[in-house]
């Protein structure tokens, strides 16, 4: 599709219907829109947080942070050899993020950003785009601390598009199209707010809560 017919509002209808943009590469400037056969999800309640990654969560001398750097954390996913995210795409998270429809939860180490993801949020939705992490770990503290937010905020979904071992570790896992489709219908006639739980836990409460919901 060419790029400068593309609105947020299409986007979100894309969501809403359960498919989503991509580009070829970052020079690349046509997108296309994906609906995969079989759909990663992370179940809420099924988060796994290992004894080792519990470990890092207690000492990481991180700071866990929401929607203060949105760009820089789109830009930092962006930031390897290959990458779907091109120009246009870029364009379009940073407008639904100022629309409220995107997030970032993003990790810290003092001043320089670390780690983090984002997503769009419609509903009771969160699909959830990509991550990144320049620490051990980075990435899955991050993962950690959405789940728990998105609980927090009373979403149903968590959408990771595609399984990956590397999500698939945490406990996440395939459904077909039709399951998806049907989660989906029931999330976005929740109304969720990401912004719910308004203070970011402290290590203990998180872990706490996970071992309580896992």
């Amino acid at each position: 599709m060419e790029a400068d017919r593309l609105t947020p509002l299409m986007v979100l209808r894309a969501y809403a219907s359960g498919v989503f943009p991509m580009a070829e590469s970052r020079d690349d400037p046509e997108i296309f829109w994906v609906n995969p056969r079989r759909r990663g999800v992370i179940p809420l309640d099924g988060f796994h947080i290992s004894k080792s990654l519990a470990r890092r969560i207690r000492r990481a001398p991180f700071t866990i942070r929401t929607n203060t750097a949105f760009a820089d954390v789109v830009s930092a996913c962006a930031d390897r050899d290959e990458t779907w995210i091109n120009a246009t795409i870029f364009d379009l998270y940073v407008q639904l993020h100022d629309l409220g429809h995107a997030q970032s939860l993003e990790i810290w180490e003092g001043a320089e950003l670390v780690g983090g993801v984002y997503g769009v949020t419609l509903g009771g939705a969160f699909f959830g785009e990509s991550m990144f992490s320049r620490r051990s770990d980075a990435s899955k503290i991050a993962l950690a601390y959405l789940v728990d937010r998105l609980r927090a905020g009373g979403f149903r979904l968590f959408d990771t598009q595609f399984l990956t071992p590397h999500l698939r570790s945490l406990g996440a896992v395939e459904i077909s199209r039709a399951d998806y489709l049907a989660r989906l219908h029931d999330a976005l006639g929740v109304e969720a707010d990401f912004d719910r739980q308004a203070e970011i836990p402290s290590p203990q409460a998180l872990l706490q809560r996970s071992t309580q919901t896992s």
